[in-house]
């Protein structure tokens, strides 16, 4: 049974030896001084979006001293700010197990990863590293270049949502000295042809490599050829992220190649969305070809919310390929319109072939029906 402690209002368990206070938006604060001193076998500490959260923190660097079984430390959207991050990872030193930290989405805390960078040294099990949407400033960027490579036990690395990264020297370079690397995630980085060609040259060093997102990062558009060619070294790719990348028929065409070759066995979810982009007659090639993904669950070509396109010049090459996907459970199509008789026809493939995909569509009645054999009178 877990008690809550007056002095510190902590919610406290020997059971999980964690505590977790997020999502409550209340005005924590550590100024007791020995508010987590008192719990030395704390493994969890995760005060996550606590907006006012950052002022309060003053003393936790200091209290943080106490914790040397601390695995996990999760200060996401906390509102910190340079100073008192400058003082957190001070103690990082004394958290030798801490596999998990996350700093992700404070805006405020740019520039101060000077500090940051040489105290990640320390942590030697650090699996997970999450500084999305922190603001990062180039000379972080610098510094994280040099330190990341060291982090042998990195498995999962969230970078996105910083500008200056897509134009980082060497950072995706170095991605290649992490061998258990399994997650990167870099979407909305302003990613260029040179960071995108960098990054190319590193996955075949890989091999671990389970989830990739690049999303938002426009430059990729008419260049996944790219990366589609090294993606043979990725075997174990179960995610793929390349939602609103501008992509083109050319970028299709090299997925379909990819797969078709066997090289994406494990795939599990494909994320083509907000890619209008795209013309109606590529997207029919698209599933006309596609083959090989017989471990995909998930497929999303939805399209912007502001847009809305007719299914029909590809449905005919969609139903057709339905069958091509034998573990799928779930297709977005979003803003995409189908017919009455479209919507039929989806239902009966579910029904005659003992499937439930989830098709996920814009209905729209007024549609006339599919020409050709897709017709109600074929």
């Amino acid at each position: 049974m877990g008690e809550w402690t007056e002095k510190s209002w902590l919610y406290r368990s020997d059971a999980d030896h964690g505590i977790i206070i997020n999502q409550l938006y209340f005005n924590i604060s550590f100024q007791s001084g020995n508010a987590l001193s008192v719990i030395p076998k704390l493994e969890v500490l995760d005060l996550s979006m606590n907006k006012d959260v950052g002022s309060g923190l003053k003393t936790l660097p200091q209290q943080l001293k106490h914790l040397s079984r601390l695995q996990k430390l999760k200060l996401h959207m906390c509102g910190l700010k340079s100073d008192i991050l400058q003082a957190l990872v001070i103690t990082l030193g004394h958290l030798s197990d801490l596999t998990e930290l996350d700093f992700s989405c404070n805006k405020n805390v740019g520039g101060a990863f000077n500090e940051v960078g040489t105290e990640l040294l320390n942590l030697t099990k650090l699996c997970v590293l999450d500084v999305h949407q922190c603001s990062l400033t180039k000379e972080d960027i610098s510094i994280l270049t040099q330190v990341i490579p060291l982090l042998a036990n990195l498995q999962v690395l969230n970078l996105a949502l910083n500008k200056h990264i897509g134009t980082a020297e060497q950072l995706f370079a170095r991605l290649r000295f992490l061998p258990k690397l399994k997650d990167f995630i870099a979407s909305n980085c302003s990613l260029t042809k040179d960071s995108i060609t960098e990054l190319a040259d590193t996955i075949p060093n890989l091999t671990t490599l389970e989830m990739l997102d690049l999303s938002w990062n426009k430059c990729l558009g008419g260049n996944i050829k790219l990366l589609a060619e090294v993606f043979q070294y990725v075997t174990h790719l179960q995610v793929l992220r390349l939602s609103s990348c501008n992509l083109t028929i050319q970028d299709l065409a090299a997925l379909v190649s990819v797969s078709c070759a066997g090289h994406l066995p494990e795939l599990q979810m494909l994320d083509l969305m907000y890619n209008g982009t795209i013309d109606d007659q590529s997207w029919g090639t698209f599933f006309q070809e596609l083959t090989g993904l017989n471990s995909l669950l998930e497929l999303d070509i939805s399209l912007q919310p502001s847009t809305r396109r007719d299914s029909s010049p590809w449905f005919p090459a969609l139903l057709d390929s339905l069958s091509r996907f034998p573990s799928l459970t779930h297709l977005g199509m979003q803003r995409w319109t189908f017919s009455t008789i479209q919507r039929e026809f989806l239902h009966a493939f579910n029904q005659q072939n003992k499937r439930n995909i989830h098709f996920e569509y814009c209905y729209s009645p007024l549609l006339p029906p599919p020409e050709g054999k897709y017709s109600r009178n074929r």
